[in-house]
This record gives C-alpha cells, structure tokens and sequence, in this order.
C-alpha cells in the first residue's frame, strides 16, 4: 500500500460554448500538482507551496473540503497531510477550483487503492467546488477526473458520458485579471426565453452529434452560445475582437472558458493553434492588460500520478 504520491491536475475549459454546466474538456497545460500522504493524525494537514494566498482554513479551502468528503467515507482512515503547489491561477476560468478538489481526492484513491469509482471522486470534489461556487456544477470537475471531454446528462443523480473526441489543439486567451465564478454567475438572467433554449440545446446535440463523428465544420457551427455568452463577454476586455480574429485565423470555434476571464478556441493542428494564438497575442498588444497564452491539447487522462511511494 502506497504511503505518498504525487498527482498532476490539469487545467479544464467548462461549458464549450452552448453547454452551460454540462460539457467540458481537459487540457494538458497548465497543471497544478499535489502530494498527499496517509497521516496517523486525525483530519485533514495541508499547506500551499504557491503565492496565491488561498485559505488556510479547512473549512474555507477547496482541497481541504474535498478531501474532507471523501474521508467522511472512510472511516478507517485518520487522515492524510497535503502539500499544494498550483500554477491555475484562482478565477482564471480555466478550473483552478476543480484541479485544487479533483487533484486531492484521486490522490487520496490511489493512497487507499481505488477503492472509490470516478463518479464517487467527482462527488467528493464536488463539496469543494460548491465551496468555490456557490453551486455543485460538474462541467469542470469531470474532465478533470476523467480526462477527454465530457457530458454530464444529470447532477441529481450524477450521470457523467465520457465523450471520445478528434484530433483537436486548443489556444487559451488569460487575461491577468479575475473573475470570480460566483459574481460571473449572479450576471446571468434566471429565465430565458423558449426560443433561447431551443436554439442552446440543439447546439448541444450538435456538438456532441460533431464531436462523435469527427465532423468538424458542424463542431464550428454548433459552437453558439445565446444565453450566456451575451451576458458574460462584457466582463472580458477584447472579447468580440479577439474572437473575430481567431476565426479569421482558422479556429473552428471557442468563446469564454467557464467564467472567464480565460477564452478557448479549437483548431485541428498544433500549427493552426499557434496561429490563432498569434491573433490573440496582435489584439492584445494593443491594450495595456496583462496576459498569458497558452497552446496546449486535449488531455485524455486527468489527473495524472507524477510520483508514489
């Protein structure tokens, strides 16, 4: 039985445009890395590496709480002793929250070998989403788990489809300044109209529909977002600019990652991906906002073990 490990979170891309609170993707770049060992201590010993002065308070951190939920079910485990080190910047709108939850408690699996199932990990991590959110959404703790792209058809109960996607290379836009996930959420009007779900849902469907068939001309066609993207874009200096000159550039489509700040866009090659993120280096140039691009893919794995013992 292993004693330490070592786990590589990865950075997520929740909604994909038209599925808010319902589809996401992870990436293989930035992670955030986390050692967690079984203590003979009761509770739960943790300690950030990083300068993002995140609680130290168990109960006000997300590891903290995650890892709480997962050992309110074992009791035969005392505890475990967490070092964090997070390069996710917190309300960066790249699943900062969801690596800090997912990253510990598949850690804490591995210590106790295996002896929960994704779904159960994506529910543990869940109570240190809430914590960061306000609300138990899976759009970005799932791909963190699971790796790939995900669907998360039902909360209540947790029903989670892992979707098998095609080549794809992803360019994140990060603009350094934050958006808190639940400010980024009291913006969104609570009703909308039936003609705003029809046209969302049918996106949905088509791009899962394009995802599934490597098709990706419908992929680019059913990436529209007519409920939240309006609302939200205002908080994201540049938005229609840089998106414009993404797809001038060759993206098949992207828009706001989570909450943003963070955007995405898809492309099919590594080299259209630099391309695109070219066009977001020229727009932002122009500002005097500071900012990080990052030309990453697909991770089809999750959080990942780097070490154990």
């Amino acid at each position: 039985m292993m004693s330490e490990i070592t786990v590589a979170a990865p950075a997520t891309i929740a909604n994909l445009v038209c599925g808010f609170d319902v589809m996401g993707l992870a990436i293989n770049e930035p992670c955030d890395t986390f050692t967690v060992k079984l203590s003979n201590a009761k509770g739960i010993s943790l300690k950030h590496t990083d300068g993002f002065n995140l609680p130290t308070d168990n109960a006000k951190n997300i590891s903290a709480v995650a890892l709480q939920a997962l050992l309110d079910a074992c009791p035969d485990v005392n505890g475990f002793e967490v070092v964090c080190h997070k390069v996710i910047k917190p309300g960066s709108g790249i699943g900062s929250s969801a690596s800090s939850a997912a990253g510990v408690v598949v850690a804490a699996n591995y210590l106790l070998n295996q002896r929960f199932d994704k779904k159960a990990l994506v529910d543990f991590a869940l109570a240190g989403e809430y914590i960061a959110s306000g609300a138990r959404h899976a759009d970005n703790i799932a791909p963190c788990i699971y790796g790939g792209i995900t669907l998360i058809r039902s909360h209540k109960p947790l029903d989670i489809i892992a979707l098998t996607p095609p080549p794809l290379a992803v360019t994140v836009l990060h603009p350094q300044i934050e958006v808190r996930t639940a400010d980024a959420r009291k913006i969104l009007k609570p009703h909308v109209s039936m003609q705003q779900a029809i046209t969302q849902w049918a996106n949905v469907g088509a791009l899962v529909a394009g995802i599934l068939q490597s098709n990706y001309e419908l992929m680019g066609r059913a990436l529209q977002d007519v409920i939240v993207e309006p609302m939200r874009k205002i908080l994201i200096p540049q938005f229609d600019t840089v998106k414009d000159a993404c797809m001038q550039a060759g993206a098949i489509g992207g828009g706001i990652s989570g909450a943003g700040p963070a955007m995405f866009m898809l492309s099919k090659t590594e080299k259209e991906a630099k391309q695109i993120e070219l066009a977001m280096q020229h727009v932002y140039n122009k500002t005097d906002i500071a900012y990080r691009t990052h030309v990453t893919s697909i991770n089809m794995n999750g959080v990942r073990v780097i070490s154990n013992t």
